[in-house]
């Protein structure tokens, strides 16, 4: 599998030649800093960020920021045609990974994208993994997505399986249902925000996806077998 890369440069003529310079890779484009801020909320599976400076609205060192608040996992490369000491040490400064002057020798940013990916290559890519492996893979994507919407088919993509036998070989290699995994991992992440934050019940319900907090409040309480508010409680009656 290819590394894949999101491009956010408002100069659509540059994410074309972008395409062709570098066609070894999975590029996908934004031509604005809040397109890229709505792909990165999505389940994605992203290597690296490449990210401009001036753009309008919001400007790439605004981005970057946010950025690293919603996926601080992600490498990014800053890149600006208007180069300076000052924002290149704010790119620095807001953890960019790299910061690269327009225009760019194409060999230099090749080098810095090899690098980053190199950086994250550490493990067998998907597609050259064994069965356990895959289903590894896929319970890492599930708990690095857990506060987004994620189906079997999103998964199974991830994976290069069709999702039916996704679903067969996940329960008999983890004893439960792709659902039922998910949903468990859910419940101990909130579990974990109970015990360490003070976010009301509604709050929580929401950030794990939950349309309707009493449909939260039940399936913590099947699976949990207490309500939020009392595994809260208990939590704080223990011992340091």
């Amino acid at each position: 599998m290819r590394g894949k890369i999101l491009l956010v440069d408002d100069n659509k003529d540059l994410r074309t030649d972008f395409r062709l310079w570098y066609e070894e890779y999975d590029i996908t484009e934004a031509s604005c800093a809040r397109e890229a801020l709505d792909i990165l909320k999505k389940p994605n599976e992203l290597d690296l960020i490449i990210l401009d400076v001036q753009m309008p609205g919001m400007d790439g060192l605004a981005a970057l920021e946010l950025i690293k608040t919603i996926a601080p996992e992600k490498s990014v490369i800053i890149m600006t045609g208007f180069s300076t000491k000052d924002t290149a040490i704010h790119a620095l400064t807001a953890r960019a990974d790299n910061y690269i002057e327009k225009p760019f020798d194409l060999k230099t940013m090749r080098a810095a994208i090899e690098k980053e990916l190199q950086a994250r290559s550490g493990e067998d890519r998907p597609d050259q993994m064994n069965v356990a492996g895959k289903i590894e893979h896929v319970r890492w994507f599930l708990e690095g997505n857990c506060f987004k919407k994620i189906t079997l088919q999103d998964a199974a993509k991830t994976v290069y399986m069709s999702p039916k036998y996704l679903s067969r070989i996940f329960r008999e290699k983890t004893g439960m249902r792709f659902n039922e995994y998910k949903l468990k991992m859910k419940i101990a992440q909130a579990k974990k925000i109970l015990r360490s934050t003070g976010s009301s019940i509604k709050q929580i319900s929401a950030k794990l996806g939950y349309a309707h907090t009493e449909s939260f409040i039940r399936q913590f309480e099947k699976i949990a077998k207490t309500t939020p508010s009392n595994y809260r409680k208990t939590q704080k009656k223990r011992p340091k």
